[in-house]
């Protein structure tokens, strides 16, 4: 009976010790009636488009917590008419595209791995850091991060969608009329 229960214990440590989670203890509510921008997730990792593909996935998320009234930043362009690829200008460019529009907050983020770790399993790992915003000001009012390294047979989505998941729901949404 100990031996089993010991094994239990050990099995659901290992478990757990794949994904680390970072989530702020603060007494915020925020109304999901507001109206709300997807600002761009900057993606720090190796991969190219990661912050895009990050971005559908929040959007998808917030949509099922409540959050109607979502808009996506448009592609931002440099002054040479090209893609701006200065991550913090792109921010910086969606905040104030976001603020004459009207938004009240706006979510950004940080993607600092996505990729699939090498070796014989090739298991999928991810890392983010999950931002709201409020736009009139521009200062981070909530914050949170959180990272996860998957078993070789899962897909780096999927993992990116359970951290991700886990960080939208800790954010504390309010669904009052206002």
């Amino acid at each position: 009976m100990k031996v089993s229960v010991l094994v239990g214990v050990l099995c659901a440590g290992l478990l757990t010790a794949c994904a680390v989670h970072d989530i702020p203890d603060e007494d915020l509510s925020f109304n999901v009636q507001q109206r709300w921008a997807m600002l761009p997730v900057l993606n720090y990792s190796g991969e190219p488009r990661a912050g895009e593909r990050a971005e559908a996935m929040i959007g998808t998320l917030l949509q099922i917590k409540g959050i109607h009234k979502l808009s996506m930043y448009p592609n931002m362009v440099s002054d040479d008419g090209l893609p701006e690829l200065n991550e913090r200008v792109r921010l910086k460019q969606a905040i104030s595209w976001a603020k004459s529009q009207g938004f009240i907050y706006g979510f950004s983020g940080t993607i600092n791995e996505w990729r699939y770790k090498s070796g014989l399993d090739a298991e999928p790992a991810v890392g983010f850091t999950l931002q709201l915003i409020e736009i009139r000001t521009g200062n981070v009012i909530w914050s949170s991060s959180g990272a996860r390294s998957g078993w070789g047979r899962e897909s780096l989505s999927g993992n990116a969608q359970k951290v991700l998941r886990n960080l939208v729901d800790s954010i504390p949404f309010q669904n009052s009329q206002g």
